[in-house]
């Protein structure tokens, strides 16, 4: 389901690899992500540019990724279209996680936290 690739600078970019993150598709979503972090991936960005919509249950499984990575790494969001930003914000997510406008923007930031 997702779709992964590491920089150069050891951070791991995950795309979603659907276009609506729901309750049909989060929990493999995190299970799949959780897996990168278990394998040693401590520095995650997840790119939602190609996904156009995202319920509570998409928004519980990016909760549970960034419990699971805890204070051993980095999350950062980016790509986040009009729908999905809107969740954010009705959510109050916009307040927890570090949102980024595209994906250099986030590994920027994220190298520079390194």
């Amino acid at each position: 389901m997702i779709h992964s690739t590491q920089t150069d600078g050891g951070i791991t970019v995950v795309r979603p690899g659907v276009e609506r993150l729901t309750a049909i598709n989060s929990k493999a979503f995190k299970d799949e992500v959780v897996a990168l972090i278990d394998a040693g991936s401590s520095e995650l960005i997840i790119d939602f540019t190609s996904t156009t919509f995202l319920d509570s249950s998409g928004l519980g499984a990016l909760a549970g990724v960034l419990k699971k990575i805890g204070h051993r790494g980095e999350l950062a969001v980016c790509g986040l279209g009009s729908e999905v930003m809107q969740m954010f914000k009705i959510c109050r997510m916009d307040k927890v996680f570090s949102i980024y406008p595209d994906e250099a923007a986030a590994i920027r930031a994220l190298s520079e936290k390194s």
